[in-house]
């Protein structure tokens, strides 16, 4: 797993390392921007929202929102992604900050709209995902969706196969979405493919 060092030294290339996965369907980007698209269509569905985005590094999908007049908040731990994403929306609330602790306190007293993450929670073991999402929960507003785009999977059976067919290019570090697993912890959650590895998870409130 990449440390802060690691992603500020990674930022600059980020955008296109992302690409070239993507373009060739491999893992771990493969379907990145149909997920990123299912994201951006859902918020979209909602005029003037809050939108707070949790690691949300060089800001592909934020600043899309951002242009779009959509409220944005953030949190990321790399301080040159951040760099990066403030050139690209001067006016959104940008806060450098290791979501593994939780919610900064610029943020804990916000209700938002919409509350998204991707390719980030995967640096949460299980356990601690859940605890987080419940968090999150607190910090929607009435009718609010949390929205989870990730590499991510159905079934334990899935994330097998796209571990034995990636061999070394798999990432052990990175503990990724089960939905089968995740599912039961929450009253609400729905799951939707995108790629064989990877899918958009999500919640409401109740």
């Amino acid at each position: 797993m990449l440390d802060r060092e690691g992603f500020d030294l990674w930022a600059n290339g980020y955008d296109k390392s992302v690409s070239l996965s993507e373009e060739t369907n491999e893992y771990p980007f493969a379907g990145y921007k149909n997920v990123l698209n299912q994201i951006y269509r859902t918020v979209k569905q909602k005029e003037n929202a809050s939108v707070f985005d949790i690691g949300f590094g060089t800001g592909i999908l934020t600043k899309k929102l951002y242009d779009d007049g959509f409220d944005i908040y953030g949190i990321d731990f790399s301080e040159k992604m951040i760099e990066i994403a403030k050139n690209k929306m001067p006016k959104a609330e940008l806060i450098q900050y290791d979501f593994s602790n939780g919610l900064p306190p610029e943020i804990e007293n916000i209700k938002f709209d919409f509350i998204i993450c991707t390719y980030a929670i995967h640096h949460l073991n299980d356990e601690q995902k859940i605890a987080f999402i419940h968090k999150l929960q607190r910090s929607l507003r009435p009718d609010g969706k949390i929205l989870i785009g990730d590499v991510a999977f159905e079934t334990e059976k899935e994330l097998e196969e796209c571990k034995a067919n990636s061999g070394e290019n798999w990432d052990n570090d990175e503990s990724y979405i089960i939905f089968k697993k995740l599912a039961p912890h929450f009253c609400s959650a729905k799951f939707h493919k995108i790629s064989y590895c990877s899918g958009v998870v999500t919640l409401t409130e109740k």
